[in-house]
């Protein structure tokens, strides 16, 4: 989830989509659409669908921190504590 966190807190604002995230994270689709639901779950993450750039290709989920994931991305994140997670959250 680290991983994760790290590549989608480089740009927290920004709309990301889960090739691009699997592409930078290294983490497969079994792992990494798991967590994002999780987060999304947890409210960390929001997700949208979005209309193609290219006509004829399909839409697609977009994800970003939402200003929670944003704090606890910089929590989980940071220094000696890195990984250390809010009660009731789980990084696994």
């Amino acid at each position: 989830m680290l991983s994760l966190l790290d590549a989608l807190a480089v740009a927290p604002q920004q709309w990301r989509h889960g090739y691009e995230l699997m592409k930078e994270t290294g983490l497969k689709s079994g792992t990494l659409y798991p967590l994002l639901m999780r987060m999304t779950e947890q409210g960390l993450v929001e997700a949208e669908w979005r209309e193609p750039a290219q006509p004829g290709r399909p839409a697609r989920h977009a994800y970003r921190l939402t200003s929670a994931g944003i704090a606890f991305a910089r929590d989980a994140l940071a220094g000696p504590q890195r990984g250390a997670a809010p009660l009731g959250v789980s990084l696994a």
